[in-house]
């Protein structure tokens, strides 16, 4: 099921009343998911991803813009006539009821010509249940679950009812790493088996970019760039998109350009063509840094981690911004922590430019 959101604004009363008027959670919010897609809504806390899905279900109204289902305004239809699926953060199970029975209930509210009987209602509940891998635990409690199994039995919920779309909020968060890796690949395959059009939101970039067909980078309300995940990564449209995307996140220098020259500090890091001259922020991805004794780049040396695979450099820079930069080089490369100054190169693709009073995307050439 497409979905398309039309100038989607909404606005809560102000409860400062010194100040009154409006607090707008979600301001002018366009944009069409396409059908089957998987999209996540990534951005801080507050910049309104749980108010979008709570527009797209129906449990708030919009205040201003309309909502489509494919080519029908479900702007004003009541929750239960949109045919969503929602699995809430806190998973939501009746503790009283078995699994079998907490994946049961939405079946048993069908009424008319959805009204299903007892068989055909245990036939859906087994085959949504085999799709999650829980259908040996259906005579269980949630009390007797685990957090995963929790979770699955939540979403096994709402797919039984086959919804149109299917909406996640903060899914994930309840688990433990290893557990979140897991189930987010277990949800990527359920997506991807029922082709359920599926918005999820999530503060966590790693696991929205690990799963996403697209996602869709939110602050203060305003959205702020759309796109695949790995674009977005690598084309930020802005400093903060730039900065909220990617773990360990983005270094960020005061800099300048000066004759084609690209400086940090005394430190000419690139040749580059396009900018003009002036102050810039200049944004390096941590993968952007190569070691080496006669770099271009000067930082003071605060220490080294190695973490199996790739190792992490801690540095400092006067221009940095922030307390420490930190690069991520190969487990391989060999750093001489007995120096106090460690000299780096960078990969001109993992460099960004932006203004220093937009902080829009300068682009440039080298």
């Amino acid at each position: 099921m497409k979905i398309v959101l039309d100038h989607l604004t909404k606005k809560f009363p102000n409860r400062n009343k010194k100040i009154g008027g409006f607090v707008v959670a979600v301001n002018d919010f366009t944009f069409e998911i396409p059908d089957g897609k998987m999209i996540g809504l990534l951005g801080p806390s507050g910049c309104g991803k749980s108010t979008t899905l709570n527009l797209i279900s129906g449990l708030e109204k919009p205040t201003e813009g309309k909502i489509f289902f494919g080519d029908n305004d479900i702007t004003g239809l009541p929750p239960e006539d949109r045919g969503v699926g929602l699995v809430f953060q806190n998973y939501a199970l009746y503790p009283h009821l078995t699994v079998e029975q907490n994946i049961m209930f939405p079946l048993q509210n069908f009424r008319g010509d959805k009204k299903l009987t007892k068989e055909q209602m245990k036939e859906k509940v087994l085959e949504a249940a085999r799709l999650v891998q829980i259908d040996e635990l259906m005579e269980r409690r949630p009390s007797e679950l685990s957090g995963g199994q929790q979770q699955r039995v939540a979403i096994a919920r709402a797919l039984v009812k086959m919804p149109h779309v299917l909406l996640l909020d903060e899914p994930l968060s309840n688990l433990d790493a290893r557990l979140r890796l897991q189930t987010r690949e277990e949800l990527r395959r359920i997506q991807k088996e029922t082709g359920i059009t599926t918005v999820f939101v999530t503060h966590d970039q790693e696991e929205a970019m690990s799963i996403s067909d697209m996602i869709v980078v939110m602050k203060d309300g305003v959205v702020e760039q759309i796109g695949k995940p790995q674009e977005v990564y690598d084309e930020p449209g802005n400093l903060f998109v730039a900065k909220f995307l990617g773990t360990p996140a983005i270094n960020v220098f005061k800099g300048r350009i000066s004759n084609g020259k690209l400086f940090i500090g005394d430190d000419q890091i690139l040749d580059i063509k396009g900018p003009s001259d002036g102050d810039v922020y200049v944004a390096i991805r941590p993968e952007g840094f190569i070691v080496d004794d006669n770099g271009k780049l000067c930082c003071r040396l605060i220490a080294h981690e190695v973490m199996g695979r790739d190792s992490s450099v801690v540095a400092s820079n006067e221009s940095f911004i922030g307390q420490s930069l930190r690069a991520i080089i190969s487990s391989e490369t060999k750093v001489d922590t007995s120096l106090s100054d460690i000299r780096f190169d960078i990969k001109p693709s993992k460099v960004f430019l932006f203004n220093s009073t937009t902080e829009e995307r300068i682009p440039f050439s080298i």
